[in-house]
């Protein structure tokens, strides 16, 4: 018995526009390929189980993503990891054909059945913090609360800052975003943090 949760009628309806119909199309085809999966929101985003997680979708500003928790036996060795193992989804278009999509969520719903779990991934190799420009280390030391959520973040979220302000061509750009770098770290923010759902559920 298909199983709905409120909750992803509303992440859908709150979407944007060119959103919804991606989403509508993955949900339908999620119970069509397993009419026993159940709807949730696990960490901000719809995600469906059965007999374990089987697979996610969310929206974000220009995109949609949807992925299978055991991608690598669903989808092979050489998909891509995380969140885009389907590319960027703008449109209905982007997505595989219906009758490709449900035998993937057959495939995945038939792996959870017997029993199969995600290859363990493999310890990532420690990155260095990256290089900090000297006008940015000098607005940090202007302001503790900025430079402590800098220096709290991975270095992968620390590069996600150095590059929004190396790739200003103009002065007068670099300037603007490096008071704005200042004015979201001193809010604990990450520099995507407008497209996570935990920030944008929270209103800050």
């Amino acid at each position: 018995m298909r199983k709905k949760d409120a909750r992803v009628d509303a992440y859908i309806d709150k979407a944007a526009p060119f959103a919804r119909p991606i989403l509508k199309q993955l949900r339908k085809l999620v119970h069509a390929g397993c009419a026993d999966a159940q709807e949730t929101i696990k960490w901000g985003m719809p995600h469906f189980d059965y007999e374990g997680l089987l697979c996610g979708m969310a929206a974000f500003k220009n995109h949609c993503a949807f992925w299978f928790w055991n991608r690598a036996l669903v989808l092979g060795e050489d998909s891509e990891r995380g969140m885009a193992q389907f590319g960027r989804l703008r449109s209905v278009e982007d997505l595989p054909s219906e009758k490709r999509l449900i035998g993937y969520v057959r495939k995945a719903a038939a792996l959870n059945e017997s029993g199969v779990k995600p290859a363990a991934r493999s310890k990532p190799r420690s990155k260095s913090p990256p290089k900090i420009p000297d006008y940015f280390k000098a607005a940090l030391g202007k302001n503790a609360k900025a430079r402590k959520t800098f220096e709290n973040f991975s270095p992968s979220e620390q590069k996600e800052y150095i590059q929004w302000l190396t790739e200003a061509k103009r002065d007068e750009t670099r300037k603007q975003r490096l008071n704005t770098s200042i004015a979201w770290l001193a809010q604990g923010k990450p520099r995507n943090w407008k497209y996570m759902p935990a920030w944008n559920k929270a209103g800050k």
